[in-house]
């Protein structure tokens, strides 16, 4: 991938963009199989797209309200207009140039990080399969809210496939992507994800992977190694919207999902109804104290700190025969590894979530000795 802004020096996001993708995958694996040895069998890493894969845009507000940057901060707290990234889906490139029309016409006033004043810190974009969007525009106060509102008829009409907007109020100056109050300004609450069989909703602030078809392909190996397991009960832990559990769900089998964000298993229940599942169900709660003993099968996707001691011992010392364990960060796997010896890596496959960098996703059949 050719771009201008890492030759430029602008950005340097994609730092490992100067090396070839074959070379980016080579580099991944070999981390990937050093923390983990050689006790599971490796399949074939999951390639996707190297342009065009990103469904969510994160830009930073800089400038001015005639002239905004959408993108990163420089090292001077400057803006960098990335409207252009080659890495965002097709929808979120031809949103953004909207977006920072937008900005002069509701008058929004760009955030300066050195000074501490104006009001509009970030635009955040997320895009469907289906091209559809959800905007949130997260802002110091609710004072630019009767303009937005406003203004939001002309937005619609240049962005047909506009779904769900919103206004997130952060106030601090700290650096925290969004805060806890959220307004949500269109008729829909959530942006429908349409993956194969399955739909998934995402609310404003529900979390999903960042590539749709790589994501699409890790459920799918998950969905796999539960069908040849052929487990009755499954725990998906750390669930989010569901993306995992509506995809294990079927031939009778139980599958419950826990997930802290109560938003996010609101969007799950409303994905349950929808597609007429049954067996399924969701609940808010904290992932380490969810009984284990009556599941056959435990899954779990925790965030970059994994699983932490307390939970890696109780799976230690339960009765579960087989956990799928879902890591964006091998170097805690490993660890949580470590607290549980019994359960033992059988199978491995690295999915390259995140190209052009070090990040990527590993997922990892554990089955108890």
């Amino acid at each position: 991938m050719d771009c201008a802004h890492h030759d430029a020096g602008r950005c340097r996001s994609c730092f490992l963009l100067p090396l070839g993708r074959n070379e980016q995958v080579a580099r991944k694996e070999a981390h990937c199989r050093a923390l983990l040895g050689d006790g599971p069998t490796w399949l074939p890493t999951v390639v996707g797209a190297e342009t065009g894969f990103r469904n969510k845009a994160k830009m930073v507000v800089a400038g001015t309200v005639t002239s905004p940057t959408l993108g990163i901060l420089g090292p001077d707290g400057a803006g960098v207009d990335l409207r252009d990234c080659g890495l965002h889906a097709a929808p979120i490139q031809v949103a953004l140039p909207v977006l920072a029309d937008f900005v002069g016409a509701a008058r929004l006033t760009p955030y300066d990080v050195p000074t501490r004043r104006g009001e509009l810190k970030h635009v955040l974009v997320t895009a469907s399969p289906d091209s559809e969007l959800m905007v949130r525009f997260v802002l110091r106060s609710t004072e630019s809210l009767p303009r937005i509102r406003k203004h939001l008829p002309g937005l619609h009409d240049a962005l047909p496939g506009l779904r769900v907007v919103s206004v997130n109020v952060q106030p601090e100056h700290k650096a925290v992507l969004d805060g806890p109050e959220e307004i949500v300004l269109s008729e829909a609450v959530s942006l429908p994800m349409r993956l194969g069989e399955r739909t998934l909703h995402l609310r404003p602030r529900s979390f999903f992977q960042t590539n749709t078809d790589v994501a699409v392909a890790l459920y799918g190996q998950a969905a796999a190694w539960v069908e040849e397991i052929a487990p009755r009960s499954v725990l998906d832990l750390y669930c989010g919207v569901g993306g995992f559990a509506l995809h294990l769900a079927g031939r009778g089998r139980e599958v419950h999902g826990t997930e802290l964000t109560p938003e996010a298993v609101s969007s799950a229940r409303q994905s349950v109804r929808e597609a007429g599942l049954e067996n399924i169900s969701f609940s808010v709660g904290d992932a380490a104290e969810e009984p284990l003993d009556d599941r056959d099968l435990v899954l779990v996707n925790p965030p970059r700190r994994g699983l932490g001691v307390e939970l890696a011992r109780r799976l230690e010392a339960s009765a579960v025969r087989h956990v799928l364990y879902s890591s964006c960060r091998a170097e805690t796997l490993a660890r949580d590894l470590t607290d549980m010896p019994s359960l033992r890596p059988r199978r491995a496959v690295l999915f390259d979530m995140f190209p052009h960098t070090d990040h990527y996703e590993v997922l990892v059949l554990l089955t108890r000795d």
